[in-house]
């Protein structure tokens, strides 16, 4: 699951992503970017926190950790739709229910509401058409409170069976070189 990205100085750059799908999601974001510079627009990732309003008092970090606790967290599944299984995955109709029931939201309108930002900061992604479809904007919102929509956290492990997209092709070639720095790949 790796990319190269060659910069202007002629340094190539290698990146790991954990699983097919965060490969795919890289590329998609990075040859956007790239495509609107190339345009002479301005890049500039917006804040989901001034967009939509978000209250000063909720911590998006803080949050995302409480849903990831294994105890009161949101319970990780393997899923099926389409001839396709995902893994460590969940629906948006769970997502909102456990931030009703947590009491981070008043109702399910706040829930949606908060979960888009979670989104959109990176904290959740989409898996599967139909959440994928409502992130990139053919739908009312881009969070769905729906059970046929699927949502993973990027660090869960999450994968699927039985697909790989066809959407970016990326050469195999051999990699070389020395590993200068090493981490994870995060939207923020």
């Amino acid at each position: 699951f790796v990319f190269k990205l060659t910069v202007a100085k002629q340094q190539d750059h290698f990146f790991q992503a954990a699983f097919l799908e965060e490969r795919d999601a890289w590329v998609r974001d990075i040859k956007k970017a790239i495509h609107l510079i190339d345009g002479g627009q301005r890049f500039a990732r917006k804040s989901t926190r001034k967009s939509i309003r978000l209250p000063e008092t909720i911590n998006l970090s803080a949050l995302y950790l409480s849903m990831k606790d294994p105890e009161k967290g949101i319970k990780e599944l393997k899923l099926e739709k389409d001839k396709r299984v995902f893994n460590h995955c969940f629906t948006g109709s769970c997502v909102i229910d456990w931030l009703v029931s947590s009491s981070s939201v008043r109702n399910r309108k706040e829930g949606l509401l908060l979960a888009s930002s979670l989104l959109s900061e990176g904290y959740l992604q989409p898996a599967g058409d139909t959440s994928k479809a409502a992130a990139e904007g053919l739908s009312d919102t881009p969070f769905l409170d729906l059970s046929d929509a699927y949502y993973y956290f990027p660090d869960s492990g999450f994968f699927c069976e039985g697909y790989s997209s066809d959407d970016d092709v990326v050469l195999k070639e051999e990699f070389r070189g020395t590993i200068v720095k090493q981490g994870c790949l995060l939207k923020q």
